[in-house]
């Protein structure tokens, strides 16, 4: 590099956000570090000053350029979202893709190597930046995730990823992420060849200074992936837009059609896509779906923070129960790098629980290892073994402890039995004479008081709810449950370990099934009342499915088991509630639903056996059904809110959202009642118990 090069990186060094490091001989590195932020994102700030460093990389080019992350979090978490809530119009909205589109482009066409090395989050736009590098590294780190997520928000990848995804590793393996908003992690992203190469972090400088030195030639997809994104692509659109059309609506999720839209017809560049065109930026922009998404993601956003104010960070949990919840709350702990061990009557009852934390380490730490050996890969056997030896090293911090030795070490105990509260009583009891004065007593409890339980503890304060969702390694949320004499302090570590797993803690009163079950009760006894009256499960599922549900109500109760239903209803009304005649029936008779193979539905491999699709049993569905079921979750909701069973309704939303999978494209339900209306919703719901017309009720899924 000449002398006038080195003067303009050296003047271009001292950036607020980024900072340029020349090696003598090397390459230049350019690392982000955003200033006053723990996290890196792609603001206007960010960008227009990237703008300037490329004009002086331009003018005095490197030798190469590696662009890394100066932040431990990660390399780059995508566009600032507060930045595009701020948007207040199309015009904006085109202008801030129209920067990021020219900046990487401009990136692209540098005419000296450059390489993004990626650890830790890689999501949007920071993956967009990374794409627009001729080469990327990835480090070996659980915390490493590359994904496009935008369809989340109600967007589309619009600086570049729509463009350049599909190139690199093949449109079905593009398709897949930018439609749902999926990550991959390290290892996959090297197999599917979105980077070039996976290594440890103690190796990660090195190698990216000979990767971008190397002069390897770029990776070529194979003939097949450039068949299928070049004369094929209708095919390839065609058979997504299908399955896109199985699964969510455009009316209310318009982004992943949009997408569709702009990879097949435009090259990728949602900048050519004419203003009335509903897949257009202005319409996206305009999309009520948007700004719903757009809510949900700051409710989330929110969630998180309460995990941030404690400084407990648990290294070992001890948890007490091997069923299905609590054997799957110790391997999910496991997954996050906890020493767990788990308690039961008997080495006999945990064996269950290792089996399947050992199948769900497999899927979590392995990824698929079905295809065979490909360019620059070491090939499926070795894939495999270094699976294998991972759920080793994970199963090693699982530790079966009939006898509850690890209460005495752990820093936080989590009960998960039966619901009985005297059984739970007599074990907290217990837990409280054998653990250190200093740790987290917890109970899983979904319908008991905490009051009740810590009747029997010297200092009830200990006491803290942790109630997780089933399955647990899938739902995101907990609720954080306070009793009436819970310490604040503790109910805040509870937070934090929420975090710590990688879970969403929502604070909630000590008051019958908290939030969650408190809305979930009344919206599943009213389905079961409609399969009274005759309206057939396939038609209610149908309606709620249409209406934007994950499950329809009458497969959840199937899934949940009816006896849990039953029980937990008659907790949750005091008896009161008039039980459906072939709820009881069926219980009476055994027919549990799926853990029997009977309940309201025939279930066969895990799968309940329906009659009718989805989309013919939703043809007959009654006028107002949807909103006949679904009124009372949106009362439970507000009375939740009214008797501060949580703090507010936003609170209310996101535990609803992320706890049942209530259609994020309402925003919530309290959102949804305030922007329905609830004299509509109310009248709907009349007219269908009162008429006999069959019209399909206009609702929606979520992506």
């Amino acid at each position: 590099m000449n002398a006038e090069a080195s003067a303009l990186l050296r003047a271009a060094a001292g950036g607020r956000h980024w900072r340029l490091a020349e090696e003598a001989g090397g390459p230049t590195w350019l690392w982000l570090d955003k200033a006053e932020s723990a996290t890196n994102t792609l603001s206007r700030a960010v960008m227009d000053e990237l703008d300037e460093v490329l004009g002086r990389l331009e003018a005095a080019p490197p030798r190469a350029l590696i662009i890394a992350s100066a932040k431990p979090a990660g390399f780059i978490a995508g566009a600032d979202v507060s930045e595009f809530e701020q948007l207040d119009s199309a015009t904006a909205a085109r202008a801030l893709v129209t920067c990021g589109w020219a900046l990487f482009e401009r990136v692209a066409a540098l005419p000296f190597p450059t390489l993004a090395l990626i650890r830790g989050h890689c999501l949007g736009g920071g993956l967009e930046l990374a794409l627009a590098c001729r080469y990327r590294l990835v480090v070996d780190d659980k915390d490493t995730r590359l994904a496009l997520p935008e369809v989340m928000l109600g967007i589309v990848p619009g600086w570049g990823g729509m463009k350049r995804l599909p190139t690199l590793i093949g449109p079905l393996a593009a398709l897949d992420m930018m439609l749902a908003g999926k990550s991959v992690d390290a290892r996959r992203a090297k197999r599917l060849g979105l980077a070039d190469d996976c290594v440890p972090a103690r190796v990660m400088e090195n190698a990216a200074r000979m990767l971008v030195l190397s002069g390897q030639p770029l990776r070529q997809p194979p003939l097949l992936a450039r068949l299928l994104d070049g004369p094929l692509k209708p095919l390839v659109a065609n058979r997504a837009r299908k399955q896109l059309e199985a699964r969510v609506r455009a009316e209310h999720y318009p982004a992943p059609y949009a997408i569709l839209e702009i990879w097949e017809r435009h090259g990728g560049n949602a900048l050519a896509v004419p203003a009335g065109h509903p897949a257009s930026l202005e319409a996206l922009i305009a999309s009520p779906t948007t700004r719903k998404l757009l809510r949900v993601f700051f409710l989330q956003e929110r969630l998180k923070g309460y995990g941030k104010e404690s400084g407990f960070a648990p290294r070992h949990v001890h948890v007490v129960g091997a069923g299905v919840m609590g054997g799957d709350i110790a391997a999910v702990c496991v997954l996050a790098g906890l020493t767990v061990t788990l308690q039961d009557q008997s080495v006999a009852r945990i064996a269950p629980a290792i089996g399947r934390a050992a199948e769900l380490f497999r899927r979590k730490l392995g990824g698929s290892a079905k295809s065979g050996r490909g360019k620059g890969g070491r090939g499926k056997g070795s894939r495999s073994e270094d699976t294998e030896r991972a759920v080793r090293f994970a199963l090693d911090r699982l530790l079966p402890d009939p006898q509850g030795h690890g209460v005495a070490r752990a820093d936080l105990v989590i009960e998960a039995i039966f619901e009985d509260l005297e059984a739970k009583r007599s074990l907290f009891a217990e837990l409280e004479r054998k653990a250190r004065p200093d740790a987290l007593l917890a109970t899983n409890t979904s319908s008991l008081r905490l009051e009740d339980i810590a009747t029997v503890l010297a200092d009830p304060g200990r006491l803290v709810g942790v109630h997780f969702f089933n399955p647990v390694p899938r739902m995101p949320l907990v609720e954080v449950v306070s009793g009436a004499q819970t310490a604040p302090a503790l109910a805040q570590a509870a937070a934090s370990f929420v975090r710590r797993i990688d879970k969403l803690p929502l604070p909630v009163k000590s008051a019958p099934g908290f939030l969650v079950n408190a809305v979930l009760a009344p919206y599943m006894l009213e389905a079961l009342r409609c399969v009274e009256e005759g309206i057939a499960p396939e038609t209610v599922d149908a309606a709620l499915l249409a209406f934007g549900m994950p499950m329809g109500p009458v497969e959840l109760v199937d899934t949940v088991g009816l006896d849990v239903a039953l029980a937990a209803g008659r907790g949750l009304t005091g008896g009161e509630a008039q039980v459906p005649a072939r709820l009881a029936m069926l219980v009476e008779a055994g027919h549990l639903g799926r853990k029997t193979g009977q309940g309201y539905y025939r279930w066969k491999d895990g799968r309940a056996e329906k009659s009718a699709p989805a989309t013919h049993a939703a043809e007959g569905a009654p006028v107002g059904l949807a909103e006949r079921i679904i009124a009372p979750l949106l009362a439970a909701a507000r009375r939740c809110v009214a008797e501060k069973v949580v703090a507010d309704a936003d609170l209310a939303d996101a535990g609803v959202i992320f706890g049942t999978g209530f259609a994020p494209y309402t925003g919530g339900p309290l959102q949804y009642l305030e922007d329905v209306g609830e004299f509509r919703i109310a009248g709907r719901a009349a007219l269908q118990q009162n008429s006999g017309v069959t019209v399909q009720t206009p609702t929606q899924e979520k992506p």
